[in-house]
């Protein structure tokens, strides 16, 4: 029995001792130490060099003809057709007949009045004759220069007050100018070109009866166009009538024009706070509706930087690259525009960033970037 006592007790011990020296081999495995590394964000900075910034405004806009005239008509009547065809894009130089109205009927209505002028005078002259003698001949003259198919002589000289007062009782007056008032009415039956142009618009053709009011198309010289363009009403004060402009498309094809500045509005647009400018520009391939872009130098801002509009943060915040680590810097925006913004503050040959690293903050660890030649 004893001896059974001693060997469970042996077995017991070998169990105990072979569990601790596993717990003592467990525990003197330690796991290696994590080497502990600091990360450096890579950044994108420009030296400042503080000097005059220019100022520029840009702005978009739509052209338009300075020389353009919408056509209407002032009478009725059927459209004849004319030497060249009622139609877009049809050329005229000027001079030339545009539209021809029927005035057959209103012709011969003028043709008659004059008749009757005629009349009326022949009656008066024998009377004038007698009681006034030395004004016979001016008015016979005045009669024998009337031809129905020319216009109206000017009248003669009235020398006295009953000269005029027999003149006018004789009607004479009043049937004059009822004829020369036709006269101005049947030149509205035909519309010519006021200047060199095209015809951009075309809305009746020959055989279709006008009627007074109705519009007949629109024409323009293509030679000079004007471009409204809304200016920040802040920076009205710093460009002026005749001022040059740069106008450039926004297309692939890239083409320029120099313009000029030649009116500038007074009223506020209560909306977007701005002033409207236009810009007159002619040249090669510039056509009614194009839409352009113009670069109008302003101002300049002496002793400041323009930086990149992003990097900006805070409202007057920047951050600067100081041997290895960002350095946050207060600076004061001067002007914004959709990508800079100009700012006075920085000390020349500082490094400030073109590029707002991701989660940035003061004293992060980095390093700039150098380009390899």
């Amino acid at each position: 029995m004893t001896r059974k006592i001693i060997i469970v007790l042996v077995a017991v011990a070998i169990v105990a001792g072979g569990v601790f020296a596993m717990r003592k081999l467990a525990d003197s495995k330690k796991p290696p130490e994590k080497k502990k590394t600091k990360q450096i964000t890579t950044v994108f900075t420009q030296k400042v060099e503080n000097r005059a910034v220019p100022i520029t405004l840009s702005a978009t806009g739509s052209l338009t003809a300075k020389n353009r005239i919408d056509l209407f008509a002032e009478v009725q009547g059927v459209m004849l057709s004319s030497a060249k065809p009622f139609k877009a894009g049809t050329r005229y130089n000027k001079g030339e007949r545009l539209v021809e109205i029927e005035s057959d009927v209103f012709s011969a209505g003028l043709q008659a009045q004059k008749s009757e002028l005629q009349n009326l005078l022949t009656a008066a002259l024998p009377d004038l004759k007698l009681d006034f003698p030395d004004a016979f001949g001016k008015w016979e003259n005045f009669l024998s220069s009337i031809d129905i198919n020319k216009p109206l002589p000017t009248l003669p000289e009235i020398a006295s007050d009953k000269e005029r007062l027999f003149i006018t009782g004789r009607k004479v007056f009043s049937t004059y100018y009822n004829v020369k008032n036709a006269e101005l009415t049947l030149q509205k039956y035909d519309l010519f070109a006021p200047f060199n142009g095209v015809l951009i618009e075309a809305l009746v053709d020959p055989g279709t009866l006008i009627r007074p009011g109705q519009k007949l198309g629109t024409f323009i010289d293509p030679t000079v166009y004007e471009m409204e363009t809304p200016i920040p009403s802040s920076m009205v004060k710093h460009i002026s009538i005749g001022q040059s402009v740069e106008l450039h498309t926004t297309s692939e094809l890239e083409n320029t024009w120099t313009g000029k500045i030649t009116r500038i509005n007074s009223a506020v647009n209560a909306g977007t706070q701005t002033v409207n400018a236009y810009i007159e520009v002619s040249g090669a391939h510039l056509e009614e509706g194009m839409f352009l872009e113009a670069t109008i130098k302003a101002t300049e801002i002496e002793d400041a930087f323009a930086i990149d509009r992003s990097v900006l943060f805070e409202e007057d915040q920047v951050y600067i690259a100081k041997d290895t680590l960002l350095v946050q810097y207060q600076v004061e925006p001067l002007y914004l525009n959709e990508k800079t913004v100009v700012v006075r503050g920085l000390k020349d040959g500082d490094e400030v960033l073109t590029k707002m690293p991701p989660s940035a903050y003061p004293g992060m660890k980095i390093s700039i970037y150098e380009e390899k030649n």
